[in-house]
């Protein structure tokens, strides 16, 4: 009986650390926001239940689903430009064009108040033209950074499959950077669907070693032909990007610029996700949707803001935090009247106070 009573004790802590962080405790928040979800659903004036998308994680999507979204990607890649060539030579393709966008903004859609208006309206945008220009008929899917925290490399996102975002690049001899610690690539990727693919804008902040060739002009908009390039590992995702993080990210930030701020902090899941890539272009902080697996991130990265608005809907949506340039230098503070444009990837210019529901303006879509 007294060994019976010793062992008990002993896993007393484990059973409340468990009971504190589930293996799902991310989608138990997302869960018990949802009615207050399905509560703003009912008085959407532009989305219905009969409207309704459902994004999910790329593990929890079937094998024809991904393949579906791949195969989009690389319609994407293979449809010409609608920029003009003789300002951006090295947009070759509609994927391109988004890259373009996102370089031409960087400076005032990171660190400032319409940080997550701004991706929440260019992921949704790259969803539409998957659809509208390739005949996607699924949704945007997400990376659970958590799910796969120990051990990215295995996931069905970066395992190399022919169901995956292709996997990590080829193992060449490398050094970390103030950025990303070394991972277990740095070379080309030579796995998966995107194993072909081509980069050609930038770079602009370089964060990987070897350095890739500069760009023909110095705004990075040059065309500078190389292979896709990652740098894979669990180094910054086992501590900052666990499941864990992310729940105390939404049950501790109390405001939006907590909030934002912690999520874009160094050890922030933000910066965790982009450097668990890291690589050519993934850890340049201008050029990094030109990685597929951007798109991912980011759809995480919105599904977080989303749990966290659910948390308290009424009084988490009109909000904003910040100014209108990197880290508020220098900038007036942002205005939720304040535009977002996407020039030639968006339908139109949206008020940020039109971007900050999933069931409200251009959107009607959840997470699940």
């Amino acid at each position: 009986m007294a060994r019976f009573s010793a062992l008990a004790l002993l896993a007393v802590p484990w059973l409340l650390l468990m009971s504190l962080v589930s293996g799902d405790a991310v989608g138990d928040l997302q869960t018990k926001g949802r009615a207050a979800l399905d509560a703003a659903l009912a008085k959407s004036k532009t989305c219905t239940k009969e409207k309704l998308q459902v994004r999910r994680e790329w593990g929890d999507i079937t094998v024809a689903e991904r393949k579906a979204y791949i195969t989009a990607m690389l319609c994407l890649m293979s449809k010409p430009s609608k920029l003009d060539n003789s300002k951006f030579p090295g947009a070759q393709n509609r994927y391109d064009d988004f890259v373009v966008v996102h370089m031409n903004q960087t400076l005032t859609i990171h660190g400032t108040g319409n940080f997550l208006s701004w991706h929440r309206y260019y992921t949704w945008a790259m969803e539409r033209a998957l659809r509208e220009e390739c005949g996607y008929t699924g949704t945007q899917p997400y990376w659970d950074w958590g799910r796969w925290a120990q051990d990215p490399e295995k996931s069905p996102i970066f395992d190399g499959s022919e169901t995956s975002m292709s996997g990590n690049g080829k193992k060449i001899s490398h050094r970390g950077t103030a950025f990303a610690p070394m991972g277990n690539g740095g070379g080309c990727v030579e796995t998966g669907p995107f194993k072909n693919m081509t980069v050609r804008l930038g770079p602009l902040s370089v964060a990987v070693d070897p350095a890739p060739a500069r760009n023909p002009r110095a705004d990075g908009y040059g065309n500078n032909p190389r292979c896709l390039r990652r740098d894979i590992s669990n180094q910054l995702s086992s501590k900052y990007g666990r499941t864990q993080d992310i729940v105390s990210l939404i049950n501790n930030a109390r405001t939006i610029g907590n909030f934002q701020d912690m999520m874009q902090s160094n050890n922030g899941v933000h910066n965790t996700g982009h450097f668990t890539i890291a690589g050519d272009p993934g850890g340049d902080f201008y050029i990094s949707p030109n990685d597929p697996a951007f798109w991912l991130h980011h759809g995480m990265i919105d599904r977080t803001w989303y749990i966290w608005q659910l948390q308290d809907f009424p009084n988490r949506q009109q909000v904003i935090a910040g100014g209108t340039s990197m880290m508020g230098f220098g900038s007036r503070l942002q205005s939720l009247s304040d535009p977002v444009d996407l020039g030639v990837v968006g339908p139109r210019a949206y008020k940020i106070s039109e971007l900050v529901s999933t069931v409200e303006g251009p959107f009607c879509y959840v997470y699940e």
